[in-house]
């Protein structure tokens, strides 16, 4: 029999990023109903997704909806038995917030996102519809040219931030997780975000979010050679030890964490460009046993507060979210990792 935990979420930002804009061959967004109808049919002999995570902003949704048009997004979601789980927050320039490296203008447009945030999470929360999940950062400073120029008082200035935002979330109940994503500033390596956290310093509130595509380019070295595991050419034997010495590292602060794949490339599309390549989840190119680096991520999990899990496929092209084979495969791939790593 299958475990029954952790829950199997699918995320609803890939009908977003990368999406939309005035660039020559950009794709259209995909509204959140039709993510949700799409995530809902998935069917994989007789599983089902039983969640959502959600992207805060438009044109999904309005940060500043009323509770009543929150409330109503959540029972679009219960109707299609599905839970609402971590919440992307919208911290970058250009929505609520702003860098969190900028000066005390942008610092306070950033925290004021997290507020917002937990707002729209109070009210899921106590109308039944999320149980569980984190609310998602990054540091808001694309590119790693600025902060390059002054790593250490770049990291430390986004430290300040994370802990001002880490005590708005304690004082809601929230816990923030920060995503390990090459394309962020003090967090584009696995050693810079680790020594973020640490300099934050509040693991109770403050943690990592691992995705598979985007930390295999941590093990990469792509924004820090320095801090590479591997060459590319590597052998099989020599990439276990390796990304188990890289997960050991990051784990005890993980607590929010998508299952994806990636071909070993570098992809970006619309505004939101040089990150992880996510690729379908049979994907022929694709470098990664999804099960068995789950596992690796997944050990002790449920310790860490870890509840549920989700499937990421940004920058899959429009094509490919709109066939329900791409969903029914994935499903059946996020029920192999509950299976072998699940409780």
């Amino acid at each position: 029999m299958s475990n029954p935990s952790p829950k199997l979420h699918n995320a609803m930002w890939p009908g977003l990023v990368g999406k939309g804009g005035d660039e020559e061959g950009a794709e259209p967004a995909i509204s959140f109903d039709k993510m949700l109808e799409m995530t809902a049919h998935a069917n994989a002999n007789g599983a089902k997704f039983d969640g959502i995570d959600m992207f805060l902003f438009l044109p999904h949704m309005e940060i500043d909806a009323s509770d009543d048009d929150i409330k109503a997004m959540g029972e679009k979601a219960a109707a299609k038995n599905l839970k609402i789980g971590s919440c992307v927050a919208p911290i970058w320039p250009g929505t609520v917030g702003d860098s969190a490296m900028g000066d005390d203008e942008q610092q306070g447009k950033f925290l004021l996102a997290i507020e917002k945030a937990c707002r729209v999470t109070k009210v899921l929360n106590e109308n039944g519809y999320r149980d569980y999940g984190v609310i998602r950062i990054d540091s808001a400073e694309f590119g790693v040219e600025k902060w390059r120029e002054d790593p250490k008082a770049g990291t430390a200035r986004i430290a300040d931030t994370f802990k001002k935002a880490g005590k708005i979330a304690a004082d809601h109940g929230e816990r923030l997780a920060i995503e390990g994503e090459i394309c962020w500033a003090g967090m584009h390596s696995w050693k810079d975000v680790l020594d973020l956290m640490e300099l934050v310093d509040m693991p109770e509130t403050v943690g990592f979010q691992a995705d598979l595509a985007h930390t295999y380019l941590y093990l990469m070295g792509y924004n820090a050679p320095e801090h590479a595991f591997l060459k590319e050419g590597y052998t099989d034997e020599a990439f276990w030890p390796a990304y188990q010495e890289m997960v050991d590292k990051l784990r005890p602060w993980t607590i929010d964490f998508h299952v994806a794949q990636n071909d070993g490339q570098v992809h970006g599309a619309g505004n939101h460009d040089k990150t992880g390549k996510h690729c379908p989840a049979d994907d022929p190119n694709g470098k990664l046993d999804i099960v068995k680096c789950s596992k690796v991520w997944l050990q002790d999990a449920e310790e860490r507060g870890i509840q549920h899990i989700c499937w990421d496929g940004c920058m899959f092209p429009n094509a490919t979210l709109e066939n329900p084979e791409t969903w029914n495969t994935i499903l059946a791939k996020m029920v192999e990792v509950r299976d072998a790593c699940g409780w």
